[in-house]
C-alpha cells in the first residue's frame, strides 16, 4: 500500500538534475521503462515492465510510501506548488486515474453522462466530465451519504441504485433515448448491466472500476445497440495537468478527505475502512 502520496525531497541521487534537496514533490505511481514499444508510444501505463509502488500482487511488487522514507525514479516524480497542501497534493494519483478515464472517453460539448459508483474516483470523475464539457451527470449510488456528495461536486441528478429499473429513471431524464455516455467506477455485474442499459443505442461505456475479475456481459445489447466499451487502466501522463487543476481548484478534492491521522494510527483507521464504517471516503497518514 502506500501508492497515494506527497512530500519533501531529503536525498537524490548522482545523476538527479531535477530535483533538489527540500523540494516540495508528489509522484505516479507507475514506473515504465521508457523504452518498451508501448512506452514510445506514450502509453506508458501498458507498459511491458511496470511496476507499481505501493501495489503487492506478483510482478508489480514496488515499496510504497508508508514509511517516514521512500525511493521514487526521478522520470515519475513532479513538483508541487506551494500553495497545494501535501494532504492535497496525496490526492493527485487518484486525480490523474479519473482524468484519464475521462480523457480517453469521447464526450462531447452537451453529452449527458451517467456515473455509476460514487465512491472517492466516481465523484472525481463526475468533476472530470464536467470540465470536459457534459451538460449533465447522473450519477447512480447505493449509499445516500456519497450521493450528496455527488451532487456537492457537479451529479445534476443523483438516483439511489436500490431503486426498481433505475435505468428507466434515466431515461425518464434524457427524452427516452439514455445516457450518451457512462463510466462504470465500480467493477463488478450489475453496476455494469445498470450503466449498459442507461446508455442510448451508440452510446459509449468506459470501464474504470476492477473490483471483479469477471463480470457478465450482456453481449446483445452491446451488438444489436451498437455500444462502443473502452477500458481505462490507471493513468499515462496526466500528473502535470492534475497538478494544475487541484492548484486552480478546479477540481474539489477536499471534500473526500474524511480524516488527517499520523501513521501510527494506520492499522486502526484500516479496520475502520474495512467494517464500512459510515460517512469514510479518504484517511491521509501522516507519517
Amino acid at each position: 500500500m502506500g501508492h497515494e502520496a506527497s512530500g519533501v525531497v531529503y536525498k537524490t541521487g548522482a545523476e538527479v538534475r531535477e530535483f533538489r534537496v527540500g523540494n516540495r514533490v508528489t509522484f505516479d505511481s507507475t514506473i515504465y521503462c521508457g523504452k518498451c514499444y508501448f512506452c514510445r508510444c506514450g502509453e506508458v501505463n501498458l507498459c511491458d515492465h511496470r511496476q507499481v509502488l505501493g501495489v503487492s500482487p506478483g510482478e508489480y511488487r514496488r515499496y510504497g510510501a508508508f514509511a517516514e522514507y521512500i525511493a521514487v525514479p526521478q522520470h515519475i516524480t513532479y513538483p508541487i506548488p506551494d500553495a497545494l497542501s501535501f494532504e492535497h497534493a496525496a490526492m493527485i494519483e487518484a486525480v490523474s486515474v479519473a482524468v484519464h478515464a475521462v480523457g480517453l472517453t469521447p464526450v462531447k460539448l452537451g453529452d449527458t453522462a451517467v456515473v455509476v459508483g460514487s465512491g472517492m474516483i466516481g465523484l472525481l470523475v463526475i468533476q472530470a466530465l464536467r470540465l470536459a464539457g457534459c451538460s449533465r451527470v447522473i450519477a447512480i449510488d447505493l449509499e445516500e451519504s456519497r450521493l450528496r456528495l455527488a451532487a456537492e461536486l457537479g451529479a445534476e441528478i443523483c438516483l439511489n441504485a436500490s431503486q426498481p429499473d433505475v435505468p428507466s429513471l434515466v431515461r425518464d431524464y434524457t427524452l427516452d433515448r439514455g445516457a450518451d455516455l457512462a463510466m462504470e467506477v465500480v467493477g463488478n455485474t450489475p453496476a455494469l448491466q445498470t450503466a449498459l442499459a442507461s446508455l442510448r443505442k451508440g452510446g459509449i461505456l468506459t470501464l474504470v472500476g476492477n473490483l471483479s475479475p469477471k463480470v457478465e456481459l450482456p453481449l446483445q445489447s452491446v451488438v444489436t445497440r451498437q455500444i462502443r466499451i473502452l477500458g481505462s487502466c490507471a493513468s499515462s501522463g496526466e500528473y502535470p495537468a492534475c497538478i494544475d487543476l487541484l492548484a486552480r481548484k478546479a477540481i474539489r478534492v477536499d471534500p473526500l478527505i474524511s480524516a488527517v491521522a499520523p501513521l501510527a494510527e494506520g492499522a486502526s483507521w484500516f479496520q475502520r475502512l474495512h467494517s464500512g464504517e459510515p460517512n469514510l471516503m479518504k484517511v491521509i497518514l501522516v507519517p
